[in-house]
């Protein structure tokens, strides 16, 4: 359900969201918000009328979110990151800017990760990017197929280590 019980440093926050160009971000995708750890600090970037649409397969997790965070660009939602395109069209959102996932997608059952990574790819906007932060790199595999360029990173101040993966949509086109 979560990729570590710890949450994530505030320096690998930082410099996840770091590449994020916020000036022009109108909607922000979280997968697996947990508490919260990535959500605050996203609202505190976030513009005034921008969103930002929270999705977990926990329900306690989206109801925590609803009840301690008052902020009307957040959006949280129980439901899975496959179903992100339905997820948004649902609200009249439009594409999104960019994604953010902690999710293990090493350890999720066979065909998940494989369909977040593709339904992923088709929500992004060009120009746009899926930012990922996992404990292990086998990530890179389920994304590779479906981005034109994926820059890599690694955060030693967390626990455990992180690499971290910007993953950008550069023409819009899924790349099936």
């Amino acid at each position: 359900m979560v990729g570590s019980i710890i949450p994530s440093s505030r320096i690998l926050i930082e410099k996840m969201l770091g590449r994020v160009d916020w000036e022009n971000t109108k909607v922000f995708v979280e997968y697996g918000p947990g508490v919260g750890t990535f959500t605050r600090p996203i609202l505190e970037k976030l513009g005034a009328d921008a969103r930002l649409v929270t999705i977990d397969t926990n329900a306690d997790f989206t109801r925590y979110l609803k009840e301690s965070i008052d902020d009307p660009r957040l959006i949280a939602v129980t439901g899975s990151a496959a179903d992100v395109e339905n997820i948004l069209e649902d609200r009249g959102l439009p594409k999104a800017d960019f994604v953010l996932s902690g999710l293990p997608f090493s350890t999720l059952p066979p065909g998940v990760g494989d369909a977040i990574a593709k339904a992923t790819s088709e929500v992004i906007r060009p120009g746009g990017a899926f930012l990922v932060y996992q404990f292990s790199p086998k990530v890179r595999d389920f994304i590779a197929p479906h981005f034109d360029k994926i820059d890599r990173g690694f955060e030693w101040i967390n626990v455990p280590p992180a690499t971290l993966f910007w993953a950008w949509k550069k023409n819009g086109e899924a790349l099936d």
